[in-house]
Order: structure tokens, then sequence, then C-alpha cells
């Protein structure tokens, strides 16, 4: 418990120190969402590389959805993935009806607009981790009503 505790603290003080930097001059604010993705993105590639290590090999692309769904999300966040969806031609749909990065924000319409600055961490997490899985990706994410949010996730032939 005290272990996510740790990281929802430490997740704010990113996302609020990238952009208060961001309005004191150094920097752009469209820069900020790129540097959590990209903090995401390695740490997701590192996680992955530790949760796999003594797992078998995947079938298959959606194999490796269900397990980011629900083990690696587990693992981190300490619940599965409410639901998955596929077209079977590449994108996936990842639905969290109470996630917890935006449980700590008020449940009223007047945070909605702040959203999407605490979802790129975890965007870069999820690309991150496929990535070291084999699978290029592209993760977006999106909130309609809080803290319920969904990740789109299309990925990439080579």
């Amino acid at each position: 418990m005290a272990d996510e505790a740790l990281f929802l603290l430490l997740h704010g003080e990113m996302v609020a120190g990238l952009y208060r930097a961001a309005e004191q001059g150094e920097g752009e604010n469209g820069r900020c969402t790129t540097k959590l993705e990209s903090m995401g993105f390695r740490v997701g590639q590192g996680l992955i590389e530790r949760f796999t290590k003594d797992t078998a090999r995947f079938k298959d692309e959606l194999d490796i959805m269900k397990f980011i769904c629900k083990d690696f999300w587990t693992t981190v966040f300490k619940k599965q993935i409410d639901n998955l969806r596929t077209n079977h031609q590449g994108i996936y749909v990842l639905q969290d009806n109470k996630f917890r990065l935006l449980t700590q924000m008020s449940a009223g319409k007047q945070y909605l607009e702040h959203a999407p600055k605490y979802l790129a961490f975890t965007c870069g997490l999820i690309r991150g981790g496929l990535s070291n899985l084999g699978i290029k990706s592209i993760v977006t994410a999106e909130v309609s009503s809080m803290p319920a949010c969904k990740f789109q996730v299309m990925i990439q032939k080579m």
C-alpha cells in the first residue's frame, strides 16, 4: 500500500513539475506531454523485461495484449483492465473505469481538461512494454468522465 501511495505522489509531482517549468518559460506545454510519454516508455520497457523473464513466449498479439491487461496492469495499478476490445485488425481499446492516476482528482467536470496530461506517462508505459515485446504501436488516451479512461493501442505493422 505504501508503494502505491509513493507512486501516486511521484507521478503527480512529475506532471506538476514539468508543467510548472513550462509555465516559467523553461519549456513548452507540448514538450511536457512528450517528456512524460518518454519517461513512461522507458519505465514500461524495464518493467516488461522484469515481468516476463520467467514467462513462456506469447503465441500472438492478442496474448500479449491480454498479458498487458491482466498481469502488467495488476502489478502497476493493483487491478486488471476492466474491458479489452479489438477489431482484430491491430486496434485495441483498453478501458479502466476507475483509473488510479485520476481518482485523486475530483470527479467534477472542471478537472476534465487537465486529465490528458496525467495519462501521457501511462501511454508511454503501455507503448514501452509493447515495444519490448516486439510490437511497435501508437498509444493514445481519452477521458469522457472521470476517473474512467480509455487507452487506444494501434499496432503498427513492421
